[in-house]
């Protein structure tokens, strides 16, 4: 990836990947992409991420080669992040990516995650998941080593299941991405994936919109003249933390950028953490064996 404005994190591979994403999930539909992913270009996002379940896959892609030209911008400017779906997991791993690799029709994607812990159609505590989730990994690794994935991890996996990983893979997972806000702060993964190098990475920043009107947030953001939302992202990207927020308005996604032209101070950063309960408004993953 070429150098641009946006700050960006090292991962294991020797790769930059920036802090700011845009996420796509629920951003389906020609026309809706093309506004978002236009938007956020001109905003100066240089990420985005996807998954098979999100199902714009394809139209990210078309999009993409349509509006890179047009922002003076190559393929090589951006950093696309796609993930298996729970129903590949397993022996339909390699054609799960292979699909992610053929919808997006990059060439390559900078980034493939395994989605979730579990598979599709199996209870949670079903004796096979630690065996599709390994064998997920090695397809994973061969695509990695044939240069398909530039890098390879996880999302939503619990502390056990990446000690799990990284005891069996042969190529350690470069990220892990979970949700983070200030009331779930997942102390033990940060712990784990500084220990091991791999790069904590958060989704539902806003707690799926719900944190926007706390009062501790909503306090910050009048004391610093700041939309709630751009604290509730700040907070995560002053700790290193990666984030991808999402929207399909221009002008959200344009405000959702201005990050990195301020800094909240030590005593807001600890009242906001200060919030932490370990509430989490997304998937539980924690009884996935």
């Amino acid at each position: 990836m070429s150098s641009s404005s946006s700050p960006s994190v090292l991962l294991n591979t020797g790769v930059q990947m920036p802090l700011l994403g845009l996420g796509t999930y629920k951003l389906v539909g020609p026309e809706d992409v093309y506004q978002a992913v236009d938007a956020a270009l001109a905003a100066g996002y240089r990420s985005f991420d996807s998954a098979a379940v999100y199902r714009n896959e394809a139209d990210l892609g078309r999009v993409l080669k349509e509006l890179l030209p047009k922002h003076g911008l190559t393929r090589e400017d951006v950093f696309i992040t796609s993930k298996l779906g729970p129903k590949d997991q397993g022996e339909g791993a390699m054609e799960g990516a292979l699909h992610s690799l053929a919808q997006l029709d990059l060439g390559y994607i900078d980034l493939y995650l395994i989605h979730w812990p579990g598979t599709q159609g199996r209870v949670v505590t079903d004796q096979r998941n630690p065996g599709n989730r390994a064998e997920s990994w090695a397809a994973l690794e061969k695509l990695h080593v044939q240069g398909k994935l530039k890098a390879i991890g996880v999302s939503n996996y619990t502390p056990a299941h990446m000690r799990e990983l990284i005891q069996s893979c042969k190529i350690p997972p470069a990220l892990l991405q979970v949700e983070f806000h200030p009331r779930l702060c997942q102390t033990e993964l940060r712990k784990v994936c500084e220990e091991y190098e791999v790069c904590f990475q958060a989704y539902s920043s806003l707690g799926k919109g719900e944190l926007v009107t706390d009062p501790v947030v909503l306090e910050v953001s009048k004391n610093c003249e700041r939309t709630p939302a751009q604290v509730l992202l700040r907070w995560a990207v002053q700790q290193g933390v990666p984030v991808l927020p999402k929207s399909s308005n221009p002008d959200r996604i344009k405000d959702n950028a201005r990050l990195f032209d301020f800094t909240l101070s030590d005593t807001d950063m600890d009242r906001l953490s200060a919030l932490d309960c370990e509430h989490k408004y997304c998937w539980d993953p924690s009884e996935v064996v």
